[in-house]
């Protein structure tokens, strides 16, 4: 990893240890709020532990409010052989790399084997969701995992943002770094499309992850998500277009 990257301060835990192992899972407030409605989803069912947050002095002074408990926005959590890294808010994209190159941070110091990225990506051309999950590694036992559970491989096109350069940054340092893509709703966040990638990283990882809640409280937890992203953005710039996940529709 460039030296030369800037990246955010990881603040741990008192008497937290940052080492964790195994798999390590990051989301964010992209399209269709898929990485974080999935992140949520897996912190809340596995029950892993809040080790500390990420912070930078131009971050928005807020905090989110989860069962009356005060959160930053921007956490990491561990259990046993899994990590978490996930953002609430959504910032503009000219933070990616800094996320991303904390992400990379994170996932060193933890002493993680592979990195999962759960996203979202929409297609301009189709207005709803249609249920397709698609897969990136960055190296050659990574596509091979997705290519035996049948996720479809993106082939050719573009993946940009935090993902995009993680799974750039995997290639070029040869970690084991996994994009699940999960085509989304671009009018509203997807509950759905979050289910889809949550059972794919179940299956990558045979952790036991439930998906009953998810899908029988999808309409509650996407009009939860919607809230918080409005509210956000009141003290947020909106971020640009360009910080939506998007893919050459000549993949195949």
């Amino acid at each position: 990893m460039d030296a030369n990257l800037q990246s955010y301060s990881l603040v741990l835990h008192q008497d937290a240890d940052p080492r964790t192992g195994g798999v390590a899972v990051c989301g964010f407030t992209t399209a269709g709020m898929v990485g974080v409605i999935s992140t949520s989803h897996i912190i809340k069912t596995l029950g892993l532990r809040q080790l500390g947050t990420v912070m930078h002095k131009d971050f928005p002074a807020v905090a989110l409010i989860h069962d009356e408990v005060p959160k930053h926005p921007v956490r990491v959590y561990q259990g046993d052989g899994i990590g978490v890294f996930t953002s609430e808010i959504q910032f503009g994209n000219e933070t990616d790399i800094p996320f991303a190159t904390t992400v990379l941070e994170w996932f060193t110091k933890g002493g993680f084997d592979r990195l999962i990225i759960i996203d979202g990506l929409t297609r301009p051309e189709k207005e709803l969701s249609t249920g397709d999950l698609f897969g990136v590694g960055s190296i050659a036992s990574a596509r091979e995992r997705l290519k035996k559970l049948d996720i479809e491989p993106i082939q050719q096109g573009i993946v940009s943002g935090i993902t995009g350069f993680l799974l750039g940054e995997g290639d070029r340092l040869g970690i084991d770094i996994t994009a699940l893509l999960s085509e989304a709703s671009p009018m509203y966040p997807d509950a759905r499309a979050a289910a889809l990638a949550v059972e794919a990283v179940s299956d990558l990882t045979g952790l036991e992850i439930p998906l009953t809640e998810l899908l029988e409280n999808a309409r509650s937890i996407e009009d939860s998500v919607r809230d918080i992203i409005e509210n956000a953005s009141q003290m947020l710039p909106a971020p640009d277009e360009e910080n939506i996940t998007d893919i050459d529709p000549s993949f195949g």
